[in-house]
């Protein structure tokens, strides 16, 4: 019997920069740009953008409830937004771009609701919280060269992402805040050495370069989900190898120019973990990239384990794709 799929709809801003944090997720399985919560049918990117229509900038997530609740959904969405802004989001501005969450029965409401006051008491923001909760209105898809335009367009994305503000925000929002106290006696000297203070560990003496097991590796500070033993190969090189994250939004690449090199330096989003560094010298057949990560920046969770850590909606990925 196939698995009953649903629909959850959120207004973000810019509908460009909330498709990547939702596609990449196990248990997402479309997530559609358009508009909705207008009276106008069919609506265009123009008459939209002049705010005529009623409509704001949407993506519509189709999504296995049996594979990813709609909690964690909601905990993504939370975290792509300033939810105290209600004119609009980042440098766009206008009634177009404000957020919401459009509930599509009941309990979704509740979850909704329940979620909006918990982010309202948790502290994080000083104003209200001005992200409305509505009852879901007819989705009208956007044209098709906005659809996924992450990937289609990665590099203007990128300067989008980055010059629009939203990028800064989401990290100085949403990001570990680290007390390095704290964090020497939680961590070993060598996660420390690594994670904090870029240092590298010694190669075939580290906890994962050969690890058999299936699973899943965290960011050792923040827990975010980032590399998986489906995507982990032998390099050889003496230090875990992987041939692409689980998400690229937790993953930030940057320019390394230390020890008389120019390497891309690799760290976790929202951890800011210095993690390893990224390689072109990769499985061709895999897309090319070798990422190079220290074990000593990751925590592994084996596969049966991932339900009682918070992290069930991975072990989807290896019922449908076991190791040999």
């Amino acid at each position: 019997m196939k698995d009953h799929l649903e629909k959850a709809t959120f207004a973000g801003g810019c509908f460009w920069c909330m498709v990547k944090p939702f596609d990449e997720m196990p248990g997402i399985v479309k997530v559609v740009s358009g508009y909705t919560g207008g009276d106008v049918e069919h609506p265009t990117y123009e008459q939209v953008l002049a705010g005529k229509t009623g409509h704001v900038e949407a993506v519509e997530i189709t999504y296995n409830p049996q594979v990813i609740s709609y909690e964690k959904i909601l905990h993504i969405y939370w975290r792509q937004i300033d939810p105290t802004d209600p004119e609009g989001q980042f440098a766009d501005r206008g009634s177009s771009y404000r957020t919401a969450i459009f509930y599509h029965h009941e309990k979704q409401r509740e979850l909704a609701e329940r979620s909006k006051k918990e982010l309202e008491q948790s502290g994080k923001f000083t104003g209200p919280i001005a992200t409305e909760i509505l009852p879901a209105k007819p989705f009208y898809p956007a044209e098709e060269y906005h659809q996924y335009y992450y990937k289609k367009n990665p590099f203007h994305y990128e300067r989008y992402y980055i010059g629009s503000g939203r990028k800064d925000f989401l990290a100085r929002t949403w990001r570990v805040e680290k007390n390095e106290e704290e964090l020497r006696k939680r961590l070993t000297p060598i996660q420390f050495e690594v994670t904090q203070r870029n240092g590298t560990e010694k190669p075939f003496a580290n906890a994962y370069y050969q690890n058999k097991r299936e699973g899943i590796y965290v960011d050792i500070v923040s827990g975010e989900p980032l590399f998986s033993t489906l995507d982990q190969y032998d390099a050889g090189c003496g230090w875990p190898s992987f041939t692409k994250p689980i998400h690229t939004a937790h993953i930030v690449e940057k320019i390394d120019l230390s020890h008389g090199m120019i390497r891309t330096e690799v760290r976790s989003f929202y951890g800011d973990s210095h993690l390893g560094h990224l390689f072109e010298d990769g499985p061709i057949e895999k897309g090319g990239l070798r990422y190079c990560i220290n074990s000593a920046a990751l925590r592994f969770i084996p596969k049966e384990d991932l339900e009682r850590e918070g992290y069930g909606e991975y072990r989807s990925l290896f019922d449908k794709h076991p190791l040999s």
